[in-house]
């Protein structure tokens, strides 16, 4: 399918949990360092496969992670380079957006994910070295998660339990929290090197799988965290993300700095399925469709956005 150029080096991009073709995208100018930011709202055509942009908001800093809403169809949530958290409404204009900003981390916000099942609250990710919660109703977090002693780059609420999360840090562990206790409950030493990123599997609620500088994906049993259920080798550099597919229990993609993005059978001997090598960058963001099985979207800092069916060519036409 044709790419759509976002100009800006592209961090994160999302499937809209209500709208087959409605995806969004977290950009940063001059790959992040310094610059401003763009999160664009676009629309896949399903007849061409051509991807349009419906509307685009500005920041004065690069913008790191993104989330739709799970209860309302055109709010987003947008991690900044600034420390601030910011939201979105896709049916007002630039001008009356964003709706709202909080301004509590220290430094730069990485992660963002919105809670799937209590759908009101959502969590971010920070070089600060915490985690907070979140509700579009309070101008203030709920909550402050404070245990990473390295900065927490990204964070994943269980799809099966309202209250657990897990997040990722550079401090090479992977906590589970749950919110109603005053510490997290699980500690996986996870990697040897910075973990980048974490997500739940859709089908068990047991099994988290986690990615990392040191070039490997691993499946943990959070029952038993003293070691991995399998490690994924295979990429030449860090993995930048992994996640698993809502669809299939035993799949899971991801993308990494050595520009391509891999989909994986972690239960397969020979467990790489798929390698796609569209983009000429680091490849930084990385989904799955919810609706529509076997679709994926990618992004990276050649600034090019691909959506595309797996087992075909994200390059062609369709």
């Amino acid at each position: 399918m044709p790419a759509f150029r976002t100009q800006f080096n592209g961090y994160s991009v999302k499937f809209s949990p209500f709208y087959e073709s409605r995806i969004l995208v977290a950009t940063a100018q001059n790959f992040g360092l310094v610059g401003n930011g763009r999160l664009h709202i676009l629309d896949l055509s399903p007849a061409t496969g051509v991807i349009s942009e419906l509307r685009s908001f500005e920041t004065s800093d690069g913008i790191y992670d993104c989330a739709w809403s799970e209860s309302h169809d055109s709010l987003a949530v947008a991690a900044v380079a600034d420390g601030s958290v910011k939201l979105w409404d896709a049916k007002l204009p630039p001008s009356s957006n964003p709706v709202r900003s909080f301004n509590e981390h220290a430094r730069e916000v990485y992660g963002v994910d919105w809670n799937p099942i209590r759908r009101d609250s959502f969590v971010t990710a920070s070089w600060d070295d915490t985690l907070k919660l979140w509700t579009v109703d309070r101008p203030t977090s709920i909550r402050t998660f404070q245990e990473h002693t390295y900065c927490v780059y990204s964070v994943s609420w269980s799809p099966r339990h309202a209250d657990v999360f897990a997040s990722a840090s550079g401090d090479s562990t992977v906590r589970v929290w749950d919110v109603r206790d005053p510490g997290s409950n699980v500690v996986i030493p996870a990697h040897n090197n910075e973990v980048l990123s974490c997500n739940w599997n859709k089908y068990d609620e047991c099994i988290l799988a986690t990615s990392s500088v040191d070039k490997t994906i691993r499946v943990w049993d959070v029952r038993s965290p003293q070691a991995p259920l399998v490690s994924l080798a295979g990429h030449s550099y860090g993995v930048k993300m992994v996640k698993f597919s809502p669809h299939r229990e035993n799949i899971l993609v991801s993308c990494s700095y050595d520009m391509t993005v891999r989909m994986w059978d972690y239960r397969a001997e020979d467990s790489m399925v798929s390698v796609y090598d569209q983009h000429t960058e680091f490849v930084y963001g990385l989904d799955l469709s919810v609706l529509i099985e076997g679709l994926i979207a990618s992004t990276g800092w050649d600034e090019l956005v691909y959506v595309w069916q797996h087992g075909n060519d994200p390059r062609a036409m369709p």
